[in-house]
Order: C-alpha cells, then sequence, then structure tokens
C-alpha cells in the first residue's frame, strides 16, 4: 500500500493544477446542488420490530387521514396571580387570540379551549392546538409571525402566553460561536505546532474543502435519502476534526523528509505513502465502525452513521490528494521559517539540535517509572468512569431545551397545569379485526388501562372507518423521561396481555413516550455486542498493521478505558447537572439513547488514530533494530508534538458544538470531546508507553503461524525504502540558488 500511495503522492504533486481543479468543481458542485435542493423535513425517531412501531405502522395502515395533517402549535395561556382563565375579560382575550388566527394562510384549525374541555383543573390555564396544512418546514414566515403576533396581543391583555409544538421548530444552522471559536483554537494550535501560517492555513483550507462538498452533498441528498440536520451536522464535525488531523499529520512527515533532504515531490509521494498510509488505516476504522452502526436497526442512527463514514472518505481522499498538490503550489512556504533559513546557502548546519523535546523527555519519565504512571493513569480513568454505571438511556424532548425557548416555557406550563404526564401520553391501539366482538373488546381495554397504577386518565376511545381498530390515549402521572413512566408503560404491556387472550384483540402501546421507551431498550441490549463486534475488529486490525498480538489487547483495553470515562463525563453532566451550567446545559436527565453506540462508534476509529500515528514510528524504529525503550522515545519524538496537536484540535471543534441548543448534539459534543481528550493524553501518552515499557521485547511478539497468515499491509513503507532510494544526507536542491523566473520548492 506504502508504495501505491507514493506513487499517487508524487501524481498529485507533479499534477497539481489538474488535482486542484478537479476538488475545486466538485466543491462548485456540492455546493451548487445544496443550494437548489428543497429543505428536509425532520423526521421522528422509529425502531423496526418494536412494539410501538409496530402500532404506529398500524395506524398509518387504519387511519390514514392522520398522516395528512401537518404541523401543529400549541397556544397555553395562563391567567395572572389570581384570576381564572375562564374569567370573561381572559376568555374573550383568548377567543380574539383564536379568531386572529382562524382561517388565515396555512392554517387548517384552532380549537377552542372552553368547548374542547383544555382548561386545567384549578382554571389557571388553557391550550388550543392549532393544525396547518403544511409540515412546520414548509411554513412560510408570514405564518409562524402571525402565531408569535397573536401571542404577543394576548400578553398585552396581561395573560401569560406560550408556544409549544412542531410550528417553530427551526432548523439550527452551523457556524454559530461557539463552532466558530473551535475553529480558531484549532487554527492557533495548527500555528504554533509547524510554525509556518501557510502550514497550518493548507490543512484547515483542505479540511474546509472536504467538509464543505460533504455537507453539500448531504444537504443536496436530505429528501431523497430522508437525512436530517444532525446527519449533516454529524458530517460537519466528524470531517472538520478528521481533515485537519489527516493533512497535518501528511504535512507533518512532508516537513520531516524535506528536512532530510528528499527532494519536494520526493517529500510529497515518502509523506503519503507512510503517514498517508495510516492516514487510510485509521480513516479505514472510522468508516467501518460508523457504517456498522446499521447492524442496530434504527434507520436514524445508520443515516448518521453513513452521512459520518462519507465525510471521513472524503476527507481521506482529500488528504491524499489535495494535500500534496497543494505542496507543490506553495512550495518552500510550507516549511517553518527555521527550516527555510536552515537549506539557503551558507546555513547548513543542523536546525534541529540536539536538545530533547518535551516529547522525549516525557517518554522518558515514563520508561523510568512506568509501574507510576499506570496506576495513576489506570486508576483515574476508572474513578471518572465510574458514573456511568448509573447511566440511564432516553431521548430529548421540549423538557431538555432552553428555559429561554417558548417550546420549553409552554412544556413547564402545561405540566403545571395537567401533570407532568401530559407532556407524554401514551397511546393504545386496539386491533379488534380478529375479535369476536369489537365494542367489549375495546371497553375490556379501557377498564384494564385505567385500572394500573400511575395512569392519571384514560380518554374516550376512537374508532377507525373500518371500525376494525380503535385508539385510545392514557396520560401517565408522572414525565415522559422518568424510570416511573417507564415502569407504567411495561405494566400496562403486561396488563393488556389477558385482555388479548380472552378477547383476540391485539393491544400494542405506542407514542412518543413509548417510542423513546422502546428505542433506549433496543439500544441498551445493541450496546454491548456492538461493543464486542468494534473491539474485535481493533485486535484484527492492529495485529495486521503492528504483527503483534499484545500490542492490540493493550490498544483495545485502553479504548475501553477511555470510552466508559466519557460515559462518566457524560452522566455526570447530563445525568447529575455537575458543570452543567458552565456548558449552557439547563435540564438534566437521561442521556440521549444514541449516544453511547455513536461515541463508541466514533471513538473506535479516532483512538486507532492516535495508536497508529505514534506506534507506527515506534515499531519502524524497532523493526530498524532499535532496543524497545529506545523504539518507545523515537515515537515520540517524531510523532508525539503532532498526535498532541491534533488531539488538541479534534477536542476543539467537538467542543465548539456544545453551544447548540440541539441536545442531541450538545450530548455529542462532550462524549466526544472527553474521549478524545482521555484517550489521546492518558491512554495512548501514559498508558501505552508505560504498558510497552513493561512489556520490552515481549510487546512486538506475533507467533509464526500468525505472521505467516496475515497479511502485510506494510503502513510504515518498509517496502517503499527498499524500492525507492534514501533521500540525501546533504542538503537539497532547494537550498541552490535558481534561474530567475523559476519556481523554488
Amino acid at each position: 500500500m506504502a508504495t501505491f500511495l507514493y506513487r499517487i503522492g508524487r501524481w498529485a504533486f507533479r499534477r497539481r493544477r489538474l488535482v486542484g481543479g478537479l476538488w475545486l468543481g466538485a466543491l462548485l458542485l456540492a455546493v451548487a446542488a445544496a443550494a437548489v435542493a428543497p429543505a428536509a423535513e425532520e423526521e421522528d425517531l422509529s425502531m423496526p420490530g418494536t412494539e410501538s412501531q409496530k402500532a404506529f405502522d398500524l395506524l398509518d395502515e387504519r387511519f390514514p387521514e392522520s398522516n395528512s395533517q401537518g404541523a401543529e402549535a400549541r397556544l397555553v395561556f395562563q391567567a395572572p396571580d389570581g384570576q381564572r382563565v375562564t374569567a370573561r375579560e381572559n376568555k374573550e382575550a383568548v377567543k380574539d387570540t383564536l379568531g386572529s388566527l382562524d382561517g388565515g394562510d396555512q392554517v387548517a384549525s384552532a380549537t377552542d379551549p372552553y368547548k374542547t374541555g383544555a382548561v386545567s383543573k384549578d382554571g389557571s390555564i388553557a391550550y388550543s392546538t392549532i393544525t396547518y396544512t403544511e409540515d412546520s418546514v414548509d411554513l412560510t414566515e408570514s405564518t409562524k409571525s402571525a402565531l408569535e403576533d397573536a401571542a404577543s396581543k394576548a400578553r398585552d391583555t396581561g395573560l401569560t402566553v406560550e408556544i409549544g409544538g412542531s410550528a417553530l421548530e427551526a432548523e439550527e444552522a452551523p457556524g454559530g460561536t461557539t463552532e466558530i471559536i473551535g475553529v480558531v483554537v484549532a487554527a492557533v494550535v495548527l500555528v504554533l505546532t509547524l510554525g509556518s501560517l501557510v502550514a497550518a492555513g493548507l490543512s484547515l483550507l483542505t479540511a474546509f474543502v472536504g467538509v464543505a462538498i460533504a455537507f453539500g452533498l448531504v444537504s443536496a441528498l436530505a429528501v431523497p435519502l430522508g437525512l436530517t440536520d444532525t446527519v449533516a451536522i454529524l458530517a460537519l464535525m466528524l470531517g472538520l476534526a478528521v481533515g485537519i488531523d489527516y493533512a497535518l499529520f501528511i504535512t507533518s512527515r512532508f516537513r520531516d523528509e524535506r528536512a532530510q533532504g528528499s527532494e519536494p515531490e520526493e517529500a510529497a509521494g515518502r509523506a503519503v505513502g507512510t503517514a498517508g498510509s495510516a492516514v487510510v488505516f485509521a480513516g479505514a476504522t472510522v468508516f467501518i465502525a460508523l457504517v456498522g452502526l446499521g447492524v442496530v436497526g434504527i434507520p436514524e442512527l445508520t443515516k448518521m452513521g453513513l452521512g459520518g463514514a462519507g465525510a471521513v472518505a472524503l476527507a481521506v481522499l482529500v488528504a491524499l490528494t489535495l494535500v500534496p498538490a497543494l505542496f507543490g503550489f506553495f512550495g518552500r512556504r510550507v516549511l517553518s521559517r527555521t527550516a527555510r533559513k536552515a537549506t539557503r546557502p551558507g546555513n547548513e548546519r543542523a536546525t534541529t539540535a540536539d536538545r530533547p523535546g518535551l516529547g522525549t523527555r516525557w517518554a522518558r519519565f515514563v520508561l523510568r517509572r512506568p509501574v507510576a504512571v499506570l496506576l495513576v493513569a489506570g486508576l483515574g480513568l476508572g474513578a471518572v468512569a465510574l458514573p456511568a454505571l448509573s447511566l440511564e438511556l432516553g431521548l430529548p424532548g421540549d423538557e431538555s431545551k432552553s428555559v429561554e425557548t417558548t417550546q420549553r416555557r409552554a412544556y413547564d406550563l402545561l405540566s403545571d397545569g395537567f401533570g407532568p404526564g401530559f407532556n407524554g401520553p401514551l397511546t393504545v391501539v386496539v386491533d379488534t379485526s380478529e375479535a369476536t366482538d369489537t365494542r367489549a373488546a375495546t371497553d375490556l381495554v379501557v377498564k384494564t388501562v385505567r385500572g394500573v397504577d400511575g395512569i392519571a386518565s384514560v380518554g374516550d376511545p376512537a374508532l377507525s372507518k373500518t371500525k376494525d381498530t380503535a385508539v385510545l390515549t392514557a396520560v401517565p402521572k408522572t414525565a415522559p423521561n422518568s424510570g416511573e413512566t417507564k415502569d407504567l408503560v411495561q405494566a400496562i404491556r403486561g396488563a393488556v396481555s389477558g385482555v388479548e387472550a380472552d378477547t383476540g384483540a391485539g393491544v400494542l402501546v405506542t407514542g412518543k413516550t413509548a417510542m423513546n421507551i422502546d428505542i433506549s431498550e433496543a439500544m441498551s441490549d445493541a450496546l454491548i455486542p456492538y461493543l464486542t463486534v468494534v473491539i474485535g475488529l481493533a485486535v484484527l486490525l492492529l495485529m495486521v498493521v503492528f504483527r503483534s498480538i499484545l500490542v492490540p489487547l493493550k490498544a483495545a483495553l485502553g479504548f475501553l478505558l477511555s470510552v466508559g470515562a466519557a460515559f462518566g463525563v457524560l452522566v455526570a453532566v447530563f445525568q447529575w447537572g455537575w458543570a452543567a451550567d458552565l456548558l449552557g446545559i439547563e435540564q438534566t436527565g437521561p442521556v440521549m439513547s444514541l449516544m453511547p453506540i455513536l461515541v463508541i462508534g466514533i471513538v473506535f476509529g479516532l483512538a486507532m488514530d492516535y495508536e497508529v500515528f505514534l506506534l507506527t514510528r515506534m515499531r519502524e524504529a524497532y523493526v530498524h533494530g532499535a532496543s524497545p525503550g529506545e523504539a518507545i522515545v523515537n515515537g515520540f519524538r517524531h510523532s508525539g508534538r503532532v498526535v498532541a496537536a491534533a488531539a488538541i484540535i479534534m477536542v476543539s471543534v467537538f467542543a465548539g458544538f456544545i453551544g447548540m441548543s440541539n441536545p442531541t448534539i450538545q450530548t455529542m459534543g462532550v462524549g466526544l470531546a472527553a474521549a478524545v481528550a482521555f484517550d489521546a493524553f492518558v491512554v495512548r501518552m501514559a498508558i501505552v508507553p508505560a504498558v510497552l515499557a513493561l512489556l520490552g521485547h515481549r510487546a512486538w511478539w506475533l507467533p509464526r503461524i500468525l505472521n505467516r497468515v496475515l497479511p502485510n499491509v506494510d503502513i510504515e513503507g518498509e517496502k517503499l525504502s527498499r524500492h525507492v532510494p534514501s533521500p540525501a544526507a546533504v542538503p537539497d536542491a532547494a537550498a541552490q540558488p535558481l534561474p530567475v523566473g523559476r519556481h523554488r520548492y
């Protein structure tokens, strides 16, 4: 592979105008496609095979008219302190507000709370349901403004008015303040690491190209493939983080090759052949882990995995082709100022004195005290991971939004007026197509559900046009994401099983709350099998790469530690509320159901990034005769600083998304930033060298039979060294005077 990538690097360097033109064309096409593509609709999570999803499918079949409804809004009215919303003046204000909406553009209907009984028992709160003819993404600004203006006029009368529902749901576009801060931090780290504005700009430029193309493709395919905003933001997040890191790794290797005397084109080829091989492997692990999310069976998770995998694949292609092409465009300016001075005539003395850098000093410290470093790092991560034992999974709703939003305030008002379970009603679907007596079966279900402890109320059943399906709404006494509501759903399902046996009717419990519970349980059940597959894949791939048994096992155990610590942070922040105010998280509750598997899939690949880039230099030194300790020091000397910079960049990019109001993206940002920080700085920088120091030569042992069976991917570029002449140990042609008009590389 190294030889093949070496040829690609040299070709891209020579044909830089062609390569740059092709990527520019792809960028323009992707942006144009995204610009003309219609906005995608936000879809509810689904989980084929679960009881709640079966019920939804049955409702779609038996109640087709319900599918034709568009967006919905809830206007929630609260009377001033000491007054009732049923008082004459308040009642008139409510009716005037609804009258201004009824018959408006895109408005299908607006219910009268006094006729529908939508008034709280104490008479302080009432609500009206406004339905629209279009989905929320198709509502015009004038329609939304009319709703907000109506609420504002009602507030002028002294009423408290808030708006819930989907009508005002807005897409949150990336590019906010926190994301920009993350990119700025990444730029500063690049400049400090590379010592060149041009080299730093090159890494950012190539990452932006890959991200823009990925984001454009996701936006263009959003409607035909049903991709949501979360898919696009995940593609942006991953593409930006790995794009910067991959470009940094190849740029750093290019500069090393130039410092050793390679010609510019030769250095580009060698950089892509060596560091590029590691980029391909690292990108492949992320790609496989993300695509593997499809086995869980949740369509939204599958789409997120595919979107992220596509962004990573683009980042790899950009790093292998556009990065070496830009080396040709920027020439010597990719080198640091010190390196450029050293290659001028008369400055042939070495620029890198034998002074050990921070990475070298740290490696030698670990070699002197491996047991102490291993114990401190391992026990520290174990302590951080302890909260993960209390992990609870759920899906966020309006209760997780900021109290500054009208949706959250509407949610709180409805909870105060009608009980905490009002915002998460359960839908019970009775399929009487096989029942002997439809009415008797339905009545028995109603009676049974009302008798379940924890039910606040059960509405009258509604029959389908064919009279073979009944639907009733049961309101719990507890909040949607509470453990009591989860137990209640199971209790109802257990209670109605007897009705099914007695009457022949099929009874299914669904609704958003039940669906969230089913998805959370499915994710919990899938967590261990998915983790097992990922760990097994990690061990196999690393065994192929490093020709060792103990190195992959050590990497897998380290990966488990970093993921466990990340889960501990998620529980501490999102369930327990630690540092929640600092991060702008205003409501604690269960961790987003998709997060554990998503974090495992993403961090698995990213952890392999640092493992590969750090250990390839170690193994390269070891196979060339260095002792195990010298190999560790060599790996940190060449790769420690770059890996640390890459980790800081990735943490900054992920942390930049914490400021978004979308709870899914917030959770993802915290989880990924924590996982990368733990994995890079604790596992790879401390535990890995400590374990290798204790293992010595045994770390690189591989049984002969496995050595014959396993393919040799040559990630260190050993074959490249045999087939390509080594660079001269003297200043290269770039240091010699060139005729006027010739470009200096």
